[in-house]
Order: structure tokens, then C-alpha cells, then sequence
């Protein structure tokens, strides 16, 4: 993780304590609170209501999610009684069950209403890898509860509420809906800005997106949550209101667990693509890293880039078909040995092309060898012919191997790879795809991979990119998806 991007996965859980800290002042502040201070500041907790509302966002939470609730781990804890020996499969850490998050919002002061969302950040299990990333996502929803809280408090929200004012109450709400995915959007664009280079786009691109009929519903329904919680029938009322948005919470969940498969399947495949060629270890993350900065740069939706990011780390999962030993070869390949390398975007295909979910990845794989003017493989596609996936990933993947040091030369600066991608734009890249790296590249602290101390790097010459390659008999004719694919052998 980069340093600026370590810095801020503590500085928002900082920044969430701080929001916490109200609760300690209210004992502390004089009975009419000094002038310009906010009134809610001083407004006493409720504290049986804030945790209730803590115990339902947690248990519910972990309904969604399919994990053991709080009341069955503290019963769990005093019966003594041992954990089943299987781990349970990777789930989502943090997906706030949003009606109670919001109707704590509503009910509650700022501090009181951030408090809401520490229950499932710090006891839902998660796996060790997961739990850094799970505090980070429940102090960014604290902060933004707070947020929103203090919106509908400085819209006179509670009053309007409390007396059942409607519709003059539903401005505030909806402005106290509006900062709420404005801040959460934002702290999680700004850790996709400084984790994964995304473009500053993305820090207005997520509240856009947040913002969509599935909050809206979710909001309607902690808006009647806190109208029966404070009207003559009580809580009682308003957790059975919550039953029916636990499906659909459930579903949602759903949708991310089939989300942590796919990752877990692709990860899966990467792995056993390090564990046979050494030099892919960290490459293929990083060409996924590169093709989403240059897609990001063309404005790409989301869902794509999700795919795209899919087909860079699995680039070069082809591989696997290729005997180990070309592949961990220093010296040069003779012809036939370079024509059996040449085959793995074929075998890519070959073992990807059954997993649906890849979708446009299939084709990028397999022809992110192609080159501009036809001379590439497998299939010699010529300009546009080519996918515009594939397009993408030949440019990150030989941007990322001109800056990573091989065995046998070291890593090219930044500036040097720059150049020589764009001497060869034309020709061999999409020049299209050149110019969207380096723009993307003006704003992002791309760091070339040094050799480690100690490594020795032999004097063996690199070949430039734009060097012609050898001339060879006229290329397989590949179909990009589906159909026959021919084996491998001699052109």
C-alpha cells in the first residue's frame, strides 16, 4: 500500500474518534451552553436508545452477512463453548444495515449517531487480512453519521420530526441523506485516489452513485423507523418495521459475497501463476493497477473497469500451459521455444473463457499481444480490430515491464518507459491508450520496481519494444470469444 494511502487508513479512524469525543464533553458543558456553540452539542444522550439502536445495527448486520450475531457470541463466550473448526468462507466486513444507521441519524445527536456504527466494525468476526479494512469502513461510516447528523440538527430536523411535521420534515432528511453519501463517497474515493491511482474524478463519481433507489428506500425505511420509534407505539413497532428491510438487506449482501468469489477465483488463478513464474509475482496486480488508470482516463464506467481490472492481473494466467523452464529461463529462446511462449494468451483463453463473470476480460486476454499494425499474435488483428480491452492491457504491461527489474536488466525510469511507449504509439500501441497513460501517470507517484539489495543483474542487452520482430509465418486466425480454439503448434 502506498505511504500516503497507509496515512490515511489511520487517519480516518482518527478522525472518527474525534467525533466521539462529544460524548465525553456533555457531563463537562454549563446548563445554557455559551453563544455560537451548537445546541446539539449539549442535547443529553439517550444512552438505552443508542444502544439499542448499536445491538440492532450489529445484529442485523450480521443477519445480512450470514454471520453469528453479538447475543450469540456473548452466548457462545459464557457457555464456554468451542468455535466450529471451520473457518467460515470470506464475507463482507462492513455493510451497514442502513435504516438502523439512518434512524440513529435522525434520533440521535452526531456523536450518539457515529457511536451507532462501531458495533459491527470492531466485534462481527472477520478474517486477519480483513480486520484493518473492516475499522477503516466503519470509522468512514461514523464519520459520515456524524456528518449527516449534524446537518439535520442544524436544520431543526429532531423538532420537526418529533412533532410529526410533515412534509417540512422530509428537507432536512433529505439534505441529511445527501451530506451523508456526500461524505461517505468521498472518503471512500479518496482512498481509491490514493491506494489504486484512480483519477479525482472518483471523489464526485461516489456520492453520484450512492445516491440511488436502493438508498432511498433504505432511507424511507429509517425514516419510518424513527417516526414509530418516537410515536405512541414505541420501539416495539420499529423493529418489526426493520423485518422487511432485512430481506432486502440480505439480499444486498448477497450480491457481495458472489462479488468476494469472484476475487477469491481470480486470486486463486494469480497465485498459481506466481508459484510457477517468479517474475509475475507482483506483475500482474500491478498491469491490473496500470489498465485502471488508463480506463479512468477515458471515463470508463465502473463496471468495466471492475472487468478490466479482472483481465490485467489475469493477463498472463496462460502461463500455466507453458513449461516452467522457458519460463524461468534468463538467457535468450530459441524459435520454437519463443512460438510455445507466444502461445500463452491462447491457453489464457483456453482456461478462462467457462468463468462467465469475466465477460470483456475473455478477450483482452487473449489478444493483448496484437499490435497496432497486424504484426502481433495470436491472431494478427490490425487497429481497431483489436478489443479495446487488449488495447489497454498492451500498454500497462509493457509500461509495468519496462519499469520492473528483471534478472537480467534493470528497471527503465518512468520517464524513459513514457518514451518509449509513445516512439512506438502507432505502430504497436493504441496511441489513444499512450496518451491516456501519460496524462494518468501527470497526477499518479508511480514507483518503478528496484532490484532488491544484494540482487545481481546480468549484462544482458534489452531489446527495445519497437525493434521488428522476427518474420514468421502468418498468425493463427484466433476468434476473440467463444467458438473453436486451435491448439497449440506450428503457424
Amino acid at each position: 500500500m502506498p505511504t500516503a494511502a497507509a496515512r490515511y487508513l489511520v487517519a480516518v479512524p482518527v478522525l472518527a474518534l474525534c467525533c466521539l469525543l462529544p460524548l465525553l464533553a456533555v457531563p463537562l458543558l454549563p446548563a445554557p451552553l455559551p453563544p455560537g456553540l451548537p445546541r446539539w452539542l449539549g442535547a443529553p444522550v439517550d444512552w438505552p436508545k443508542v444502544g439499542l439502536l448499536a445491538f440492532l445495527h450489529g445484529c442485523w448486520e450480521s443477519l445480512a452477512q450470514g454471520l453469528p450475531t453479538p447475543c450469540l457470541r456473548l452466548v457462545r463466550i459464557v457457555l464456554r463453548r468451542p468455535r466450529l473448526s471451520v473457518r467460515p468462507p470470506a464475507r463482507p466486513c462492513v455493510n451497514a444495515f442502513f435504516p438502523v444507521l439512518f434512524a440513529g441519524v435522525l434520533m440521535l445527536p452526531p456523536a450518539a449517531a457515529a457511536l451507532i456504527a462501531v458495533p459491527p466494525a470492531l466485534f462481527a468476526p472477520a478474517e486477519a487480512h480483513c480486520r484493518r479494512r473492516q475499522l477503516w469502513n466503519g470509522a468512514q461510516l461514523a464519520v459520515s453519521a456524524f456528518a449527516s447528523s449534524a446537518v439535520f440538527h442544524l436544520l431543526s430536523g429532531p423538532q420537526l420530526l418529533l412533532g410529526s411535521r410533515f412534509p417540512a420534515a422530509l428537507l432536512p432528511g433529505f439534505a441529511c441523506l445527501a451530506a451523508f453519501c456526500l461524505v461517505n463517497g468521498v472518503l471512500v474515493g479518496g482512498m481509491l485516489v490514493l491506494a489504486e491511482g484512480r483519477g479525482p474524478r472518483v471523489l464526485l463519481r461516489g456520492p453520484a452513485m450512492a445516491i440511488g433507489l436502493p438508498v432511498l428506500v433504505h432511507a424511507a425505511g429509517g425514516l419510518m423507523v424513527a417516526v414509530l420509534w418516537q410515536g405512541p407505539y414505541g420501539a416495539f413497532a420499529a423493529v418489526l418495521a426493520l423485518l422487511p428491510l432485512s430481506i432486502s438487506a440480505w439480499v444486498f449482501a448477497q450480491g457481495h459475497r458472489e462479488r468476494d468469489a469472484h476475487q477469491a477465483t481470480v486470486q486463486a488463478l494469480v497465485q498459481a501463476v506466481e508459484i510457477k513464474d517468479a517474475y509475475t509475482r507482483g506483475h500482474s496486480e500491478r498491469v491490473g493497477r496500470a489498465a485502471v488508470l488508463i480506463a479512468d482516463q477515458l471515463g470508463m464506467e465502473s463496471e468495466r473497469l471492475r472487468t478490466l481490472r479482472f483481465a490485467g492481473i489475469l493477463h498472463d494466467v496462460g502461463k500455466l500451459g507453458v513449461a516452467t523452464e522457458l519460463l524461468r529461463r534468463n538467457g535468450p529462446l530459441t524459435e520454437a521455444e519463443r512460438r510455445a511462449v507466444e502461445v500463452h494468451p491462447v491457453h489464457g483463453y483456453e482456461l478462462v473463457r467457462g468463468i462467465s463473470f469475466l465477460g470483456e476480460a475473455h478477450a483482452g486476454i487473449l489478444h493483448h499481444h496484437e499490435r497496432m499494425d497486424g504484426r502481433g499474435y495470436p491472431s494478427g488483428l490490425v487497429g481497431d480490430q483489436i478489443p479495446e480491452f487488449a488495447r489497454i492491457i498492451s500498454v500497462a504491461d509493457a509500461f509495468d515491464s519496462m519499469t520492473s527489474t528483471r534478472s537480467y536488466r534493470r528497471g527503465r525510469p518512468v520517464t524513459e518507459a513514457v518514451a518509449e511507449l509513445e516512439r512506438c504509439s502507432g505502430s504497436q500501441f493504441d496511441p489513444v491508450m499512450v496518451r491516456a497513460l501519460v496524462e494518468a501517470l501527470a497526477g499518479y507517484d508511480w514507483q518503478p520496481v528496484l532490484p532488491a539489495p544484494g540482487d545481481c543483474i546480468r549484462a544482458v542487452p534489452d531489446i527495445p519494444l519497437g525493434v521488428p520482430e522476427p518474420v514468421r509465418a502468418a498468425p493463427r486466425r484466433v476468434p476473440a470469444q467463444g467458438g473453436t480454439v486451435p491448439t497449440a503448434g506450428p503457424s
